[in-house]
């Protein structure tokens, strides 16, 4: 049995006429700014250009649509990997029957419906804000080996982001991969597909440069709630 790495990929998360839209709705809005990573815009570590949906009015359709796809596939990551909800949070769980209050096992995932499973999820987990990316052909990448994880501001959002994913929005174009340092693996982009991977700093990775053609994705988090919601007397 192969030892897994925590990074999925889910095929056909997106319909292919969904993601052109996505693009052509990039390029028509005329709203892409320079890339940043936390430092701000810095070229030489991301080169791209990003639109914020969730900052922008009129794209509230789109950052539903994404959240949709990814929340289905979220399921099934946790369904494979309970441990992502159990390990950081002790979770009680209530057997049918008004049995006492006890910790969450891996076994409870296991059984629960997906409405079941979704409750849980969605009081534990938050979807984060979403990048639209361009990473232009032959001079954009993310070439910084890089994680998810860091203390830049006083309310610790950026330590909030438990999953990082990205849908990738096209293909056609050579290299332009996800590429995880210590894994050793590399992630060729097909459209509509989408990866789930940890966000410390065991999934280090870096975005390759694409080859011949523009590379599109969204991208974003799948965030813990804060403290005030989660530990609410």
């Amino acid at each position: 049995m192969s030892i897994p790495d925590f990074i999925e990929l889910y095929p056909n998360a997106l319909s292919p006429q969904a993601c052109a839209a996505l693009v052509q709705r990039f390029e028509a809005s005329g709203q892409d700014v320079a890339g940043t990573v936390g430092g701000g815009v810095m070229p030489e570590l991301k080169n791209s250009r990003d639109i914020t949906l969730n900052e922008l009015p009129g794209w509230e359709d789109a950052v539903q649509q994404l959240n949709l796809a990814v929340f289905s596939c979220l399921l099934t990551y946790l369904r494979r990997y309970p441990y992502t909800l159990i390990a950081p949070l002790m979770v009680e769980h209530q057997d049918v029957g008004g049995a006492p209050r006890r910790r969450l096992r891996d076994a409870d995932i296991a059984a629960m419906s997906d409405a079941q499973l979704g409750q849980i999820l969605m009081r534990l987990l938050r979807p984060g804000d979403i990048n639209l990316q361009r990473y232009t052909a032959d001079h954009g990448g993310y070439p910084y080996w890089h994680c998810e994880l860091y203390p830049k501001d006083r309310n610790c959002e950026p330590l909030h982001r438990h999953l990082l994913w990205t849908m990738y929005l096209n293909e056609g174009f050579a290299a332009g991969e996800t590429e995880f340092l210590y894994q050793q693996r590399k992630i060729t982009p097909r459209t509509g597909s989408l990866l789930i991977a940890p966000t410390a700093f065991t999934h280090t990775h870096r975005g390759n440069m694409p080859r011949g053609r523009d590379k599109y994705i969204a991208t974003s988090w799948v965030m813990f709630q804060r403290a005030e919601a989660l530990f609410e007397s």
